[in-house]
């Protein structure tokens, strides 16, 4: 039975839903540019490292470059890999500074391998660690790692890469 809202009306008409005017119903065409899909891309604390303020700098900066972007906070592999299937992202992105990164970075890979997210999203990391870490970190599987003093165009133009 249809929801009764008050006076609106009790059943579905799809008329209602086109309204004269659309450039749909004129045959025109929207700027592809509007069309395309925005990247989405996942950003989360790995593990409970609490030095947010660069992935915080990070999230601004990919949503003035138009991208969509889920800020996690804090979180563990299951549960960056669990929103990351839900919110159907394009990229993953996590955060350390911690000294957890290879560590938790391995076990986020496994898990993404194992929920079949590997090989459909990209996995990127970024913080505070030895550069020999970061070789390290793309060696175990991270498609880009962004060491300290990485510039917005490079965060923005490897994830547009990526993608």
């Amino acid at each position: 039975m249809p929801l009764d809202c008050g006076n609106r009306p009790r059943s579905f008409d799809a008329s209602q839903m086109i309204h004269k005017g659309h450039p749909i119903e004129k045959g025109e065409r929207r700027d592809t540019k509007e069309m395309t899909k925005k990247i989405k891309v996942l950003l989360s604390k790995l593990g409970l490292d609490v030095h947010n303020r660069g992935i915080i700098t990070v999230a601004k900066m990919l949503r003035n470059a138009g991208m969509e972007v889920v800020y996690l906070g804090n979180a563990l592999p299951e549960e960056i890999v669990s929103v990351a299937i839900q919110e159907d992202v394009d990229v993953v992105g996590v955060s350390s500074l911690g000294g957890a990164h290879l560590s938790l970075g391995s076990l986020l890979l496994k898990e993404a391998e194992d929920k079949g997210l590997k090989d459909r999203v990209a996995f990127l990391m970024g913080g505070v660690f030895a550069p020999s870490d970061g070789e390290r970190l793309q060696e175990i599987g991270f498609d880009g790692v962004f060491l300290p003093g990485a510039t917005s165009e490079q965060i923005v133009s490897g994830i547009k890469n990526l993608v």
